[in-house]
């Protein structure tokens, strides 16, 4: 019986590998075009799926008008020259031959046809707004197209990606990206769709891979209970055993106090010497607004994980989190809770690491 996948992404820091100068530029200049034209090509791709959506739905046209949206040579009524999945791939491929490489058109329309597909149900009840795509998101490519040319010193690696040379940057790295990549080059891993992405603090590499899921003795019967709150970020149990995870001193108080030295910096920012920018004047106020993001990132990575091995130990296949719908409803009409708590992250931390070990999670 084949072992259950799941796919993973790591996030990894790269270099362009190159020192001529004029050869650098280049290649920079090309990855800021092409950066430019996926955003545009995102949001011309999901108009279009949009509008075949709705245009059947149209009530000003004539009664008598009927669109199916199916290819013509496999249905007489049909409407589409290609299935509906081609259509913004021959759109895109028309208007942006040349400029960008085919290869990052195929992975972008797929992405973004699989985004609306998901999505169409709250658009047709006027539930959710369309997708509108920023100016920050990544490339994406085949994990195929990269070929790996080996180490550099002890930590780092050398890579060609459309004919652009790059190398990784792991900088203060465990060991786990190392080893990722050794397992990838040595083919033991199977990449799948992957993507660059250019962020404030440079370059970086998003690599998704195929993981199988680790099999552990678990019980489905053997069910866990957890509730989340702001007292205790989180309170499980299990038949007669049971485990407090975080507290509010830990976590709020920290974050609290966090906040209220970025209030004081904010307060003094007016004072500081000009002349080298804005981005000079506030950049005090920048690193206090990532400690927090790190210090709450850091935290719940540190609950979700307990959580999970204290399932685990105790060979419960099934969580329960209990009455989490209601407190949602609650922490969404108050703005503290709504600011400090962090639910919606944690629960994704949690339904990430339980599918990782095979539990099944209930969000009542």
């Amino acid at each position: 019986m084949a072992r259950k996948k799941v796919i993973l992404t790591s996030k990894i820091q790269i270099l362009l590998d190159e020192s001529d100068p004029k050869k650098r530029r280049v290649h920079q200049h090309r990855l800021y075009q092409w950066h430019d034209l996926v955003f545009k090509a995102s949001n011309i791709a999901i108009t279009h799926q949009f509008l075949q959506e709705n245009i059947k739905e149209i009530l000003y046209l004539k009664e008598d008008t009927k669109v199916k949206l199916l290819d013509a040579k496999h249905n007489a009524e049909g409407i589409l020259t290609t299935s509906r999945r081609n259509t913004t791939y021959q759109l895109l491929s028309k208007f942006f031959k040349g400029k960008v490489h085919s290869n990052i058109i195929t992975n972008l329309n797929t992405s973004i046809v699989k985004a609306f597909f998901t999505d169409r149900q709250a658009y047709s009840k006027g539930e959710q707004s369309l997708r509108n795509y920023q100016k920050n998101m990544p490339i994406p490519f085949s994990g195929s197209l990269l070929k790996w040319l080996g180490m550099i010193g002890d930590w780092d690696f050398r890579f060609v990606l459309f004919r652009i040379p790059f190398r990784t940057f792991l900088g203060k790295d465990s060991g786990r990206k190392k080893k990722l990549i050794q397992q990838i080059m040595a083919g033991e891993i199977k990449i799948v769709q992957c993507a660059i992405k250019r962020e404030k603090y440079g370059l970086f590499l998003f690599l998704s891979f195929e993981k199988p899921i680790d099999e552990i003795d678990l019980k489905q019967s053997v069910v866990a209970e957890a509730s989340l709150s702001l007292e205790h970020p989180i309170v499980v149990k299990i038949g007669p055993h049971s485990c407090r995870i975080g507290n509010k001193e830990e976590f709020l108080y920290r974050r609290l106090a966090i906040q209220a030295a970025r209030h004081r910096i904010e307060a003094s920012c007016s004072y500081n010497n000009g002349g080298h920018g804005k981005k000079k004047k506030l950049q005090r106020l920048e690193t206090f607004r990532q400690k927090e993001k790190n210090y709450v990132q850091s935290k719940l990575h540190l609950y979700s994980r307990q959580l999970i091995d204290f399932c685990v130990r105790h060979q419960a296949g099934t969580l329960i989190l209990v009455n989490q719908t209601p407190k949602n409803a609650v922490a969404k009409d108050d703005l503290f809770l709504l600011r400090n708590w962090s639910y919606h992250g944690l629960i994704e931390k949690i339904r990430y690491k339980a599918e990782l070990a095979g539990i099944h999670l209930i969000v009542e």
